[in-house]
């Protein structure tokens, strides 16, 4: 598997991209062409032409969950594939891969809406919708997790904002909050995009899940800016016990968490252009 970071909140020395806070990660694996989140606005695109990336050219689309900061960019991805596709670049409309609560209307005050600014109506006329609460299988070793069972106590999410349901707002403790694992010959890779659902949690469901028990290495955010002391150090204490062997945290952690996790594994730096290889 290839994997080049599209959108962080940094960027890389030399490579010469842009950040912002999101997260936007392109995958290559058994021939799929892959983009896990989509960042906040156009930075995804830009990036990708920078970096010689045809984003017309995806098969799949994955959200790791439905905040603004991962899915806003798939509405200039949309300009992208239709002015291919104006251009006789004529291709099958790409999977779009998400939980079905990533696309409810999300709100953290009066005015400010946090969630996807495309309702599946809108997203189905370019895209081939997958929406689906349980896993989902990408290629033979990449796969969607779907809804992450909440199995520690000390990973509790607390509600942020409003999500729209059928009955009204409630709460939003982010049911939809997923990632993505690649059963690798060295263990497990487990993409995140923000770990509402807690990186514990997250770990524990793809073991089960894929049946493979070695960490290789968890990218992306942890959700660890402002950390609960106690939770972090059970988070520590967690991925010491499972021997995560890399950890290439970013978007939402923190310089704190980071020092911490180093506790657990090497910890390296990530930022828009960070491009890894995994046999």
């Amino acid at each position: 598997m290839e994997l080049t970071v599209l959108v962080d909140n940094n960027t890389l020395i030399d490579r010469y991209l842009l950040g912002e806070p999101g997260l936007s990660v392109y995958l290559e694996e058994a021939g799929q062409r892959v983009l896990f989140d989509c960042g906040y606005s156009d930075v995804v695109w830009r990036n990708a032409e920078r970096l010689g990336i045809d984003l017309a050219a995806l098969d799949v689309v994955a959200l790791s969950h439905g905040h603004n900061d991962h899915t806003w960019g798939l509405v200039p991805l949309i300009s992208c594939l239709a002015e291919a596709a104006a251009c006789g670049n004529i291709r099958p409309k790409p999977r779009l891969v998400a939980h079905p609560d990533a696309l409810a209307k999300r709100s953290i005050g009066p005015g400010e809406p946090i969630g996807s600014l495309l309702d599946r109506e809108a997203l189905a006329q370019c895209f081939a919708l997958t929406l689906s609460g349980g896993p989902v299988s990408i290629t033979d070793r990449l796969l969607f997790l779907g809804e992450i069972p909440r199995f520690f106590p000390f990973e509790h999410t607390e509600p942020i904002g409003e999500r729209e349901t059928a009955g009204g707002p409630v709460p939003d403790a982010l049911p939809d909050d997923t990632a993505l694992a690649y059963a690798g010959e060295a263990g497990l890779v487990i993409l995140t995009g923000c770990s509402h659902a807690g990186i514990c949690n997250i770990i524990e469901h793809a073991r089960r899940l894929t049946g493979v028990r070695r960490v290789a290495a968890i990218i992306g955010g942890l959700h660890f800016l402002a950390p609960d002391p106690a939770r972090l150090t059970a988070t520590v204490e967690y991925l010491q016990s499972v021997g995560v062997a890399d950890l290439y945290p970013c978007h939402c952690t923190g310089l704190a968490a980071k020092l911490a996790l180093f506790r657990a594994a090497p910890v390296h730096e990530v930022g828009s252009g960070l491009h890894l290889s995994f046999a």
